[in-house]
């Protein structure tokens, strides 16, 4: 919805979901770009409002908000958007309440239809030693973008650390003697990740022979730098890392998080304690670290069907 869009909304819808917004900025530190992701998921759930006549939220009930998430299942949405949106429409409502813009919570015993359990795609240790290997004979040359590229997806997979992490990194945010990076992550928390030689090594080339040929006034701390001298959009990260695992050719892992996942996976192949992969990860739940030990437990499983001769 766009802002011409938002001025038509009935002024009492408007006013709440842009008080939700100053909430989750001011109160509860959310990003920019979470912030505008739930301020989507909300437009959808005014728009049937709209259409439906409504020009307050107390005239919000728990049927229409059924009635919002079955149009979304009629029209195809995933599992998982419908869940988020759901999810995002059950803290919008429990605010209201709190504010007293509404009296009732119509969303308490509002459900989401049940994620599917799919585990994400790990990539072997000899596909990263390709990927790795190819990208590193790309910056034989010094090239300043294959320094770039290279020292990304090492750093990436070294840490786990997420991309929006990476591209928010300052060159005072490495410490190359204790080879530790410290990220800002989710909630405005801080942590220190530790990355191995590999990594470092390519994270010198960048810095001695790479980062100079992209450094602009405007560059400032950045430790990874884009084309025209700012600071790499993730964007960009994606599209490199997706070009490179689409060369491996024999793979489904997709974008920088397959890294994380293949940087946690291994971790806990190579016998590191759950609490430790939890504190790497950055994850506020154990339970959401622990789904690695699941892919970790299936990878047995597939070495162990196809190496046993009575599997």
């Amino acid at each position: 919805m766009d802002e011409e869009e938002r001025s038509a909304l009935p002024p009492a819808l408007a006013r709440a979901v842009d008080g939700y917004e100053r909430y989750l900025r001011a109160e509860r530190g959310r990003s920019e770009h979470t912030i505008r992701a739930y301020r989507g998921d909300l437009d959808t759930l005014l728009i049937h409002m709209v259409a439906d006549g409504a020009t307050d939220w107390s005239q919000l009930d728990l049927a229409s908000m059924r009635r919002w998430l079955g149009e979304q299942n009629t029209a195809g949405l995933a599992r998982a958007t419908l869940s988020r949106r759901a999810s995002v429409a059950r803290n919008f409502t429990a605010w209201a309440e709190r504010e007293g813009i509404i009296s009732l919570d119509p969303a308490l015993r509002l459900k989401a239809p049940k994620l599917e359990k799919t585990l994400p795609a790990v990539l072997q240790q000899q596909q990263l030693t390709r990927l790795l290997d190819g990208m590193a004979a790309a910056a034989r040359d010094l090239d300043p973008v294959a320094l770039r590229d290279l020292a990304v997806v090492e750093l990436l997979y070294a840490t786990g650390i997420r991309v929006g992490e990476l591209a928010g990194l300052d060159i005072d945010g490495v410490n190359r003697e204790r080879r530790t990076v410290t990220v800002l992550g989710k909630g405005d928390k801080e942590r220190a990740v530790p990355f191995g030689v590999p990594a470092d090594t390519a994270l010198g080339r960048w810095l001695a022979h790479g980062r100079g040929k992209l450094l602009q006034p405007h560059s400032g701390a950045a430790l990874f730098l884009g084309m025209r001298g700012g600071r790499i959009d993730p964007r960009t990260v994606r599209k490199f890392v997706d070009r490179g695992l689409a060369s491996l050719g024999d793979t489904s892992a997709t974008g920088p998080h397959a890294l994380r996942h293949s940087a946690a996976t291994h971790l806990l192949d190579g016998g590191a304690d759950l609490r430790a992969v939890q504190e790497i990860l950055g994850h506020s739940s154990l339970a959401t670290t622990q789904l690695y030990t699941h892919v970790s437990v299936e990878r047995l499983r597939e070495g162990y069907r196809s190496a046993h001769p009575r599997a």
